[in-house]
């Protein structure tokens, strides 16, 4: 009896146990159902952006303010030019966490995985998201006969009669246009430094009138700000059709004066330096400013295309070639950004794919050096071909912002390589730099290839990998051949700078074409890294109670 008895305890037992896991395993896969969208969230790593603010005046608290609300409103217009109405778009999705997503990506295609959409009922992201006309093709572009159909300012529609036509963002856009650049007057009235003031003053009336060379100009004469304000139509990324049409922007900025003052003395080597590319002379004419103007910020606030997906860590502006050729550009480094994604990012990945010997050569002041370099180089080499076909970013087209990019990235290390043989560097840093850049592909890779900084980084880690520039292990990590390395760069370099100053397009596509592409071997790593749980990039907790403002 008491055998029987002992058996049906158990028996009941096991059922309950039985039920209970059964419900856990239901539990289990309705919950994996529901997270499948928060797996997406977790490839961005949540920080808080801050800075300290003790040093501003209260007019200039106030002022930040303004300037937030000025960047909030180039986040409602580059919502129109990548999918459609902030409020109108979301408002369709039901899940909450598909509508974060979305609104890391501003619309339902993943930048961060080669802008596959990600939401059920959309397809193929269009090339030049909402500037042009969807059913547009790049041989009636060509054909069109209108003489502001490259402008970086103006969006492409049909008329009633089906005909493309021209409409200036100041009158498409006008209601928020106008409330912008009315608030930049305020804020501008609020400001202590002279030079910032009139950047202000001049960046209303440009949003008036989009005319910007002036504001351009002026922000390169800006001296002793505290509080720099990069804000309205800056890159041309988005347009993936043409690359012209410029998409708008904000991004608020807190000077590192301590930082910023370490980097005067390699502003002064920029005409050696562009002396010294490897291309002959013809291709290096132009020449660089001592005035490089290279400072060091903490970055406060995105909005718009600056903060779409992958977040820049770095600035270097204006785009406007007159500009360049009257006054250089300007270089800013995100450090606050730039730091967060070495420590979560960059390190861990590192630990997985480099050599163990190499690791030791994974540093911040490299990383901070290769982003600080690169934008040094996009005001290096040419920007008018020599062979009188105008600007190279009209000659090379929708080639030229791949292009361009990938000369930054190779022609940094190659200056970087320069200022060792100067004696600026030991022998030691400058293996730093090689093997965190390495580091930093594996980074930014994960982005995919639909972007020009993914097509860049996969043309240059193809070449250096076909020229014996760093071998993979039979354990699956990268090792640097040093001085290969070198070398390398410098054919790498030469080569880009050539293409450029040809204007070479079919040249241009042609190594996009071939190269820009990710093999099943550098696949696999990269899905270990996933597979790791590794951030693909941050996300940012910000805004006027952040600040405390």
């Amino acid at each position: 009896m008491k055998k029987i008895t002992y058996v049906l305890i158990f028996a009941l037992v096991g059922a309950v146990f039985t039920s209970c896991n059964n419900g856990q395993g239901e539990q289990k896969e309705e919950k994996q159902e529901k997270t499948e969208m928060q797996k997406k969230l977790d490839n961005y790593a949540e920080v808080e952006l801050n800075a300290d603010l003790l040093h501003l005046s209260p007019e200039q608290r106030e002022m930040l303010g303004i300037l937030i609300d000025v960047a909030d409103i180039m986040e409602e217009i580059f919502w129109m030019e990548a999918i459609a109405p902030k409020h109108e778009f979301l408002s369709k999705i039901e899940d909450e966490a598909t509508k974060a997503y979305a609104k890391i990506n501003y619309g339902p295609w993943d930048r961060l995985n080669g802008n596959k959409p990600f939401i059920e009922g959309y397809g193929e992201k269009p090339p030049g998201a909402q500037f042009y006309p969807e059913d547009i093709t790049k041989e009636e572009f060509e054909n069109w006969d209108n003489e502001n159909k490259d402008s970086w300012y103006t969006i492409v529609r049909r008329d009633a009669e089906g005909k493309l036509m021209n409409i200036w963002y100041h009158e498409f856009f006008n209601e928020k246009i106008m409330e912008a650049a009315d608030l930049l007057e305020a804020a501008a009235e609020l400001e202590e430094n002279p030079g910032f003031k009139k950047y202000l003053d001049l960046r209303a009336e440009a949003f008036r009138t989009d005319e910007y060379l002036d504001s351009d100009l002026a922000w390169m004469e800006m001296e002793g700000n505290k509080i720099d304000f990069v804000v309205g139509p800056i890159e041309s990324y988005e347009d993936q059709f043409m690359g012209y049409r410029a998409a708008h922007s904000g991004q608020l900025l807190i000077k590192d004066i301590e930082w910023s003052e370490k980097l005067t003395h390699f502003g002064e080597l920029m005409p050696e330096l562009q002396a010294s590319l490897p291309v002959p002379a013809e291709y290096k004419q132009e020449k660089a400013r001592t005035e490089a103007n290279m400072n060091v910020y903490e970055v406060i606030y995105y909005a718009g295309d600056c903060n779409a997906g992958g977040k820049n860590i770095a600035i270097n502006l204006p785009n406007d070639p007159r500009v360049h050729e009257a006054k250089g550009s300007r270089k800013l480094q995100l450090k606050n950004a730039m730091q967060t994604k070495f420590d979560k990012i960059l390190v861990p990945i590192s630990d997985m794919l480099i050599v163990e010997e190499q690791r030791e050569n994974i540093s911040f002041k490299a990383f901070f050096e290769n982003v600080m370099f690169h934008e040094v180089s996009h005001g290096l080499g040419v920007k008018q071909t020599i062979t009188g076909d105008g600007s190279v970013r009209n000659a090379l087209k929708d080639a030229y912002s791949p292009v361009e990019e990938a000369k930054a990235d190779i022609t940094s290390l190659y200056l970087l390589t320069q200022l060792h043989n100067m004696g600026e560097l030991p022998e030691s840093v400058l293996k730093d730099n090689y093997v965190t850049f390495l580091a930093g592909i594996f980074r930014s890779i994960r982005f995919g290839i639909s972007s020009a900084h993914g097509q860049a980084n996969m043309m240059e880690f193809n070449y250096l990998k076909d020229s014996g520039a760093f071998e993979r292990t039979d354990e699956g990590q990268y090792k640097i051949n040093f001085e290969k390395m070198k070398e390398v760069v410098t054919d790498l370099s030469g080569y880009i700078i050539t293409l450029q100053g040809d204007g070479n397009y079919e040249e241009a596509k042609n190594w996009i074409e071939e190269k820009a592409q990710v093999g099943e071997t550098l696949q696999s790593d990269i899905d270990r890294i996933n597979e790791a749980g590794i951030a693909k990039d941050i996300v940012f907790k910000q805004g006027k109670d952040v600040l405390d403002l």
